[in-house]
């Protein structure tokens, strides 16, 4: 079989130099370094996708574009040609070739203590053919369907900068040398970073000659900001505050629903867990979180509809599966969860827990849009059953710091598909973790595991048609999810962005809050008319 992608980069305008400003932004997300393979975390991503190209681009709707790679087509099952775009220049001047990608997939699953590695995109290949400068062949043992969206997930960086550079080195400038639209300036750890326009982009000229990037996790502080005027542009704006920003007159919203599914991580596998309690506060001899008649039981107990009306103020879509709709691998059979107290207490009983017992629920408070509320609703809806919660938050530099070392028995996390369909989705949450093949950072004994739904992962993920895809996606979420409770889905996150009125934003299916999204607004606001895009 034949497959070939061929795309072309539509021409954009741009903006006369004179024209250039400054641009200061504030995210709520939490990056944690200027290394592009440090960490698969959203807010990392956007940050330096500001200095580093990918192979492949994504339009607003997450469908593939040229970026370093103009074409890549398919031989045949186990093989893919890539051509690279030539006459691109890393920010020092020196040209981009295949060395510099080669080199990016032999760095990627040896970064030092990556908290979750990005080898699940570069471990599906075997080996790597340089048939010239600009010409490379991926060999992989089984088929890849999603090889294009893969050559998307991660920055490429040059072998020159990058030899021997440790996450320090990108943090410092040194190594933060990339053929993007903007170039290093400054990087203050869980501050702030500051990038300046790179003129020799082979992209569309940037409107921006310096941007700011603040990172600002609170809440409140993150609003104020943009109220006061020290920031242009906000991202993750509460829902409480959406109605009188909007008010306000002279500020524009932007809406739009996105892939990151909320939802609660369950320490479904350890014999024992350590947040789990009788209701006197000693130890169980045994996790009562293993058995899948309790975890269906937490399940019902949570009012999603209530959350999502109340907590996010409508600003997210309930579920009980891993995609949202219209995403490959929805499957329309697979209902909300019915929010059941009494069933929720029969299934307890049922497990041998008819009085209950006790739980600590993990969770950040400056990720997700009102993670700490959400933290909080369920633990009040847990303790109508009898499960008595006690809510721990804290910032998401050091709730996920201790996830990775397995230190929670229930905790509230999120993930965001990086291809638009159910493939990342499931092997970060229903696969056993198995590091070497790109499953996980760490083995995780709390995480859930099943060899049936190993291997119908597997199965959907070596396979080519869309349809057959799909149905595998979807038969693994029915058995993983909706059967065995893996982890329990809460909701679809609505993404919020507030900006000045001189601003416009062009919101992507992906969260990543850019600079190469905000452009000068070409209509103005009237006063007391609120304004979005």
């Amino acid at each position: 079989m034949r497959i070939a992608v061929m795309a072309t980069l539509a021409a954009a305008l741009a903006l006369p130099r004179a024209e250039a400003a400054d641009l200061t932004l504030a995210v709520g997300g939490a990056f944690t370094a200027m290394d592009p393979h440090y960490q698969d975390l959203s807010p990392n991503h956007a940050l330096t996708q500001h200095i580093f190209d990918q192979l492949v681009r994504t339009d607003a709707q997450m469908r593939p574009t040229p970026g370093l790679a103009l074409s890549w087509e398919a031989l045949n099952d186990n093989l893919w040609e890539v051509k690279l775009r030539q006459g691109v220049t890393w920010h020092d001047g020196r040209p981009f070739t295949a060395d510099d990608v080669v080199f990016t997939y032999s760095r990627i699953p040896h970064v030092i203590n990556s908290p979750t590695t990005l080898a699940r995109y570069t471990q599906v290949v075997s080996r790597i053919e340089v048939i010239d400068d600009f010409t490379i062949r991926l060999h992989t043992p089984t088929p890849v369907p999603l090889m294009p969206m893969m050559l998307g997930a991660f920055s490429i960086i040059s072998r020159h900068h990058g030899t021997g550079a440790l996450t320090s080195d990108y943090n410092s400038g040194r190594a933060a040398v990339g053929t993007g639209p903007y170039r290093f300036t400054s990087y203050a750890p869980g501050d702030r970073a500051v990038f300046t326009r790179n003129p020799a982009w082979w992209g569309p000229t940037q409107p921006w000659e310096r941007v700011n990037y603040r990172m600002i996790p609170n809440d409140s502080s993150r609003v104020a900001a943009l109220r006061a005027g020290d920031v242009d542009g906000i991202d993750a704006v509460p829902t409480r505050d959406v109605a009188a920003l909007r008010r306000a007159g002279n500020l524009r919203i932007v809406e739009k629903p996105g892939l990151r599914l909320i939802y609660l991580y369950v320490d479904a596998n350890r014999p024992v867990t350590p947040f789990v309690t009788d209701n006197n506060g000693r130890p169980f001899t045994v996790n009562p979180l293993a058995d899948v008649r309790v975890r269906r039981a937490l399940s019902m107990a949570i009012n999603r509809v209530g959350i999502s009306r109340q907590t996010m103020e409508g600003f997210a879509v309930p579920t009980g599966q891993l995609m949202p709709e219209g995403a490959l691998g929805f499957d329309p059979s697979i209902p909300v969860p019915a929010y059941d107290v009494e069933g929720a207490r029969l299934l307890l009983a049922e497990a041998g827990y008819p009085q209950g017992f006790r739980i600590a629920l993990n969770g950040p408070n400056d990720r997700y849009v009102n993670d700490t509320e959400i933290v909080q609703a369920i633990a009040q809806m847990w303790t109508r059953i009898g499960v008595r919660t006690e809510v721990v938050t804290q910032p998401a530099s050091m709730f996920f710091s201790r996830g990775v070392r397995d230190e929670y028995s229930v905790s509230l996390t999120g993930w965001s598909s990086s291809t638009g369909e159910a493939d990342t989705s499931l092997t970060v949450m229903a696969a056993t973790p198995d590091p070497p093949r790109g499953r996980g950072s760490t083995l995780r004994a709390s995480h859930y595991t099943n060899p049936a739904v190993d291997a119908l992962v597997d199965r959907a993920l070596a396979t080519i048609d869309t349809r057959q895809r799909e149905a595998l996606y979807q038969e693994t979420i029915r058995v993983a999810i909706q059967r065995d409770v893996a982890v329990i889905p809460l909701h679809h996150q609505v993404n919020i962005w507030a900006t000045k009125p001189t601003l416009t934003y062009a919101p992507r299916l992906q969260e990543n809050t850019r600079a190469m999204e905000f452009s000068p607004a070409t209509d103005t606001v009237a006063s007391g008319a609120p304004a979005r895009n």
